[in-house]
């Protein structure tokens, strides 16, 4: 069991701290596992030596290849054991003719959160960074504006679909000074890729929302505070099977997207108190995706800690290590049934005790979810936000630097990243908003009211720089939807999201309409870059998976598909033919 001595910053006093604890009034005895879940099943698969958990013998059989790589050598040594700065001097040569350091800058970087472009950019990095509740400051945005400058066309950056900053260009003898320049301004970049706990997510106007439940900040400062030991790396789970989201909800518009996260906190009270209660499981995978379920379990705000350490221990230790495509939560829930696997995450909180979930939730599941583009009042009287459209998530260096500038001039030196790759800029007073709107920036490439197909428009990174991406995205994904804009009228936003290949980074199933990467034939039977179409996803409280409306589309005919698609399911209408006009 678990000791978990996490200070904890209180919602309701931020000046007053105390320990986490779980509560144990009202706590029922869960059931148990299913009864052909034998008792070496629930045996921990991996142990703790010398300060890292590894995979035990007797359960390596099987494994997949990332696993045989992390047995080979703990990956969070590169960093808290200082082995980034003996890597760094190597040179890439050299690295590629030894299997081992060829793993290191192939795989183990990712736990510092530094992918190897080998595929499109050989001998560059894209360097993920934590970002919890995607907020950051105009000192961090120019910290990273100047590490991208440095490496001129290949240098830009991305607002991702978890509410933070994704870089790219980064050089491997960088590395050390940049993750020490990252550590002076307050970020970190560790345990944001691979196995690990990926970067918490809570509502991007938490704090200046009107309407917002609860403030979500502190919440998901204080789960990445506790999952990478307040940036020193945190060994306790850096051996996961699989990647892990999680994400808290503030808001009744539920911009967070809770069913497709591993753990998404659902405010709710129970007896006067005011607490969470839980969903499990939430994931997208190439040959599965699931929402997320509940876990019949409610705890009180203070104990997000031991819950989120809970979950994650019974992952950890019970989870399987073989096919990749079978290694994500959901499959361990469905193997130990529900209530099997609460068992075992009660098993692991400090006083193993747990409360069923409460009926009590907050969120008004008739609630119509906002736009948050434009200007709208805070909560504090004179402020406002305005929420700008960064297409596709696209960022440059010089970007980054008048964003920084916009932030001081204008706000407050902060900003706020969306999961639809747009931006925020909070606490705009009154007398400047004008000002603000007619910054060039605004008026020419970030516009604070796009159009309105752009609005719901999302992109991963597609075959530019990714090796696994299929097909391009991002300058496809605008092309398609300008050229669909002057082809049909619409009166409300409709959600398009592109992805690259199933790895689905994009979020397709959660779209209006999705379009997941592809190769296929076109009508002369040549291979082209194409696309599978979903249609029907939904996000807010009646969430719901998109499905496949038509199979391996070739790019170059979406265009007259996603008219039909939006006049005949959303309404559109299509626009006068203008022959005979200039």
């Amino acid at each position: 069991m678990s000791s978990f001595s996490v200070n904890f910053i209180s919602f309701h006093n931020p000046t007053t701290t105390s320990k986490l604890y779980a509560t144990p009034s009202q706590t029922a005895v869960p059931a148990p596992a299913p009864a052909d879940i034998t008792a070496d099943r629930l045996e921990p698969r991996v142990e703790k030596k010398h300060g890292f958990y590894v995979l035990k013998e007797k359960f390596r059989q099987g494994i997949n290849p990332h696993e045989k790589v992390k047995i080979a050598s703990e990956p969070m040594k590169l960093f808290m054991q200082n082995g980034i700065e003996d890597l760094a001097n190597i040179p890439f040569e050299e690295i590629d003719k030894a299997k081992d350091s060829k793993d290191d800058v192939d795989v183990r970087l990712k736990w510092l959160g530094l992918f190897h472009r080998r595929k499109h950019q050989y001998g560059r990095f894209m360097m993920r960074l934590k970002l919890p509740n995607g907020v950051t400051t105009s000192a961090q945005t120019r910290y990273l504006a100047s590490v991208i400058k440095q490496y001129g066309e290949q240098g830009c950056a991305d607002v991702t679909t978890r509410q933070n900053w994704q870089i790219r260009g980064v050089t491997l003898p960088d590395v050390p000074a940049i993750l020490k320049g990252l550590d002076e301004v307050g970020l970190t970049s560790l345990q944001s890729g691979m196995d690990n706990v990926r970067n918490p997510v809570g509502n991007p106007i938490a704090g200046i929302d009107p309407y917002e439940i609860v403030d979500t900040r502190a919440y998901t400062n204080l789960l990445s505070q506790f999952i990478t030991a307040n940036s020193r790396g945190n060994p306790e789970f850096t051996n996961l099977p699989r990647k892990w989201n999680v994400c808290v909800i503030g808001s009744h518009d539920l911009y967070e997207h809770p069913h497709i996260n591993d753990l998404a906190y659902m405010p709710a009270t129970k007896n006067g108190r005011f607490g969470f209660n839980v969903l499990v499981g939430g994931f997208f995978s190439p040959k599965r995706c699931e929402e997320a379920i509940p876990l019949d379990a409610w705890v009180p705000a203070e104990d997000i800690v031991p819950i989120c350490g809970a979950i994650l221990e019974a992952y950890r230790d019970l989870g399987t290590r073989g096919n990749r495509q079978k290694t994500r939560m959901m499959w361990l829930i469905d193997e130990l049934g529900v209530e099997g696997f609460r068992s075992e995450v009660v098993k692991r909180m400090p006083e193993q005790a747990l409360e069923r979930a409460s009926p009590d939730d907050l969120v008004d599941p008739k609630w119509e979810r906002r736009d948050y583009f434009g200007v709208h009042p805070q909560k504090q009287e004179g402020l406002n936000f305005v929420g700008i459209h960064i297409p596709v998530g696209r960022v440059q260096a010089d970007d980054m630097d008048e964003l920084a500038r916009l932030a001081d001039e204008y706000g407050s030196g902060e900003l706020r990243l969306t999961v639809e790759q747009n931006i925020i800029i909070p606490n705009v007073p009154n007398s400047k908003v004008k000002a603000l709107l007619n910054e060039p920036l605004l008026k020419e490439k970030f516009l604070p009211e796009p159009p309105i197909l752009m609005k719901g428009l999302v992109a991963c990174t597609g075959n530019q720089f990714c090796g696994q991406a299929i097909i391009e995205t991002k300058a496809r994904a605008l092309k398609v939807t300008e050229e669909v804009e002057r082809l049909v009228s619409v009166t409300h936003p409709v959600r398009m999201h592109w992805t690259g290949c199933p790895n689905t980074c994009g979020q397709v199933q959660v779209a209006d309409i999705g379009f997941m990467g592809c190769m296929t034939r076109d009508e002369n039977g040549k291979v082209v870059e194409g696309a599978d179409v979903f249609v029907g996803g939904r996000i807010g409280s009646d969430s719901h998976l998109g499905d496949i409306y038509k199979k391996a589309v070739p790019c170059k005919d979406l265009v007259p598909l996603v008219v039909d698609i939006l006049v005949d399911k959303f309404g559109a209408v299509r626009r006068e033919s203008e022959e005979g006009e200039e």
